[in-house]
């Protein structure tokens, strides 16, 4: 498996993160909710897309 080192790195991140509120979720969730309020950069919620309809057929043999 090829490493990424952007991923690595965002999962140190990650991992410290969670490390500093001891794996608790709930401490996470607040943590994270909290900064959000103090962001500057405005945070969207996106419409979810609709799938369209496809017809799959099977292949004869």
């Amino acid at each position: 498996m090829i490493k990424d080192c952007i991923v690595e790195s965002i999962r140190d991140i990650r991992e410290a993160h969670a490390k500093k509120f001891d794996f608790d979720l709930d401490k996470i969730y607040k943590d994270i909710k909290e900064s959000e309020k103090t962001n500057p950069n405005k945070i969207i919620a996106l419409k979810p897309k609709l799938l369209k309809h496809t017809h799959i057929t099977k292949k004869s043999s």
